[in-house]
């Protein structure tokens, strides 16, 4: 049944049409403006001031070298001024699709300039996407970098204008975004926007069916999301530096643009696209002071050896994101670089927690100038300390609403503005969070049911292995049996199954849980956000198995160069997969 939501504020309604209500009502919006947590200024505005009061800061520094914020400022006033000579303007949504660096930090800062909003995605999720956001946004405008993403956008009855990036991706119509200024200096508006007002969509991971657009107010990103970075990031003097390696396209690197630049004023590092080594030669050249990754991309760092002169005495700390963080992952980045690793509990619906001390489950202490957190129980009522239930948040982070698709705003919100996050978490004595799982993420084997986010954070203790996702092989006794996909640590022998689940049972594990299956890879397939792509895990583990897999079977799908294999093995081609092969053993 729809919730009624209660009264709020008129819509804030796009030059094309879309609605974008705020689903927090306006009561709360002005106890939190009142406590100081959300500040009455848009994005542009705060990252002028930082620009006029300190235009020979760093501002970005990505593989062409440094862009001062005096520099990063007039790019941002010369795209901002295409924009506008292509009819682009306030209340326009302006989709974004460019990899990591300044023309990507510039045209996002010059669609906040416009007044606009701003629709940044990552590369890699294909065409389909393309088409799915543009239109649900209604975007007017669209910056480019791929052939694919332009014929993607052709014949969409909003999109006024295209513009690439990229000169071998021009097509009819599409404009070029390394030109000149027009003539006439481009004038933003003082503000170009209200504090209030929609600033930038967060896209899902893609967990649904169709990856969903999250509204973000200008507010809730100075305010709430900034809270949260200055949180984690403690007391310090300077300017804060920051090596983001996810997409700033993603939901996780939003902390990029609009906290990093516009709302701290500090300078933020990127690279294009992300290898381990390359990372650990901007830590060591741009000597950040934090270092933002998913737990994949730590790890890979972390298993690198030290370089010669390597020197890592500015950084403060790494925060890991976007996946739960397994124990012997944290204690090789510990270990590797000798800083404390923050683990942050997040989504692009509007949830945070973190803690300076990853410990399995356990998110840290719920941030009120963050979001406020609360456990519920299927019924809707409150649940006791200690007992599981649903996360849902509320507080200075949290979005407007989900855009074009009232049906979501039904699913995943409450009447008074909770969002309902699908995890499964506690709250214990000491109000810290534990995060258990997500409520739908089972695997049911037998009537029984397992978690395999439960399952993978006990395999994220054995020191022989670097990364663990459990996902469900079907089967036709039990309907669900888990199999543990793993990646052997550097250097360390792949497990076996009885080893694996020997470690399990001393870590108190019940036994019903334990995988039945082990796939062995050795690396983990990666979405453009730098998550684990779960999907493909799945389809490569029921590939490697077989049809005639039984229980117990352990399979290595892409070993290194010199494995061994040993009698009784079976190998064969995976299909459509030039590169792979499995072995199974039986």
């Amino acid at each position: 049944m729809t919730p009624t939501y209660t009264a709020r504020e008129a819509p804030w309604r796009s030059r094309n049409g879309l609605d974008l209500p705020d689903r927090v009502p306006r009561a709360e919006r002005e106890a939190w403006e009142a406590r100081g947590l959300c500040p009455d200024a848009d994005l542009f505005t705060l990252f002028r001031g930082h620009a006029l009061a300190s235009p020979g800061r760093e501002a970005v520094v990505d593989a062409r070298g440094a862009l001062s914020y005096g520099e990063l400022y007039a790019e941002v006033l010369r795209i901002a001024a295409l924009f506008a000579e292509a009819g682009l303007g306030a209340r326009d949504v302006i989709a974004l699709r460019l990899p990591n660096g300044r023309l990507a930090v510039a045209a996002e800062l010059a669609v906040y300039a416009l007044g606009a909003v701003a629709l940044p995605y990552p590369l890699g999720g294909g065409v389909r996407d393309t088409r799915t956001l543009l239109s649900r946004s209604r975007a007017a405008g669209a910056v480019l970098g791929e052939p694919e993403d332009l014929e993607a956008a052709a014949g969409l009855p909003w999109l006024r204008a295209v513009f690439t990036a990229s000169p071998g991706a021009a097509r009819a119509g599409a404009r070029r975004l390394d030109r000149a200024a027009p003539a006439g200096a481009f004038r933003p508006s003082e503000p170009p926007a209200a504090a209030r007002a929609p600033a930038r969509f967060l896209v899902s991971s893609g967990s649904e069916t169709e990856p969903k657009l999250v509204a973000y107010s200008h507010q809730a990103m100075a305010g709430g999301r900034a809270a949260y970075v200055r949180a984690l990031a403690g007391a310090q003097t300077g300017p804060h530096r920051f090596l983001v390696l996810v997409p700033l396209a993603s939901s996780y690197g939003s902390l990029g643009v609009p906290v990093t630049l516009a709302a701290l004023g500090g300078t933020l590092i990127v690279r294009d696209r992300f290898d381990a080594a390359d990372a650990l030669r901007a830590l060591a050249e741009h000597r950040p002071t934090h270092v933002f990754g998913v737990p994949t991309m730590l790890r890979r760092m972390a298993d690198l050896p030290r370089r010669p002169g390597e020197d890592t005495g500015r950084l403060r700390a790494l925060v890991s994101s976007g996946a739960a963080l397994p124990a012997s992952t944290a204690l090789a980045c510990r270990e590797r670089f000798g800083v404390p690793v923050v683990t942050v509990y997040g989504s692009s619906d509007g949830v945070n927690c973190h803690t300076v001390a990853p410990s399995g489950d356990l998110a840290g202490t719920p941030d009120p100038a963050v979001v406020s957190l609360r456990i519920v129980r299927r019924d809707g009522t409150p649940a006791d300390t200690g007992e599981p239930g649903e996360i849902q948040a509320r507080g200075p982070m949290t979005p407007l609403c989900y855009a074009g698709a009232p049906e979501l705003d039904a699913r995943h919100r409450t009447a008074d503005g909770w969002v309902r996050t699908g995890d499964l978490g506690a709250l214990d004595g000491a109000g810290r969070l534990r995060v258990l799982g997500r409520i739908k993420n089972v695997v049911i084997r037998g009537g029984h049911t397992i978690s395999p986010a439960e399952v993978e954070q006990e395999l994220g203790t054995d020191p022989r292995i670097a990364e663990a996702v459990c996902v469900p092989v079907p089967d036709e006794e039990f309907g669900e049996r888990l199999c543990a996909c793993v990646r052997p640590a550097p250097g360390v022998p792949a497990p076996a199954l009885a080893a694996v689940t020997a470690h399990l049972a001393a870590r108190g594990l019940e036994r019903r849980k334990f995988p039945e299956y082990l796939v062995v890879l050795d690396r983990m397939p990666l979405r453009p956000t730098g998550k684990v792509c779960r999907r493909t895990v799945t389809s490569r583990a029921l590939a490697a198995l077989g049809a005639d897999a039984r229980p117990g079977a352990t399979a290595h799908v892409n070993p290194p160069a010199g494995d061994v294999t040993h009698a009784g093995e079976r190998g064969r081609k995976l299909r459509g997969d030039a590169d792979s092969y499995a072995i199974l053993e039986q």
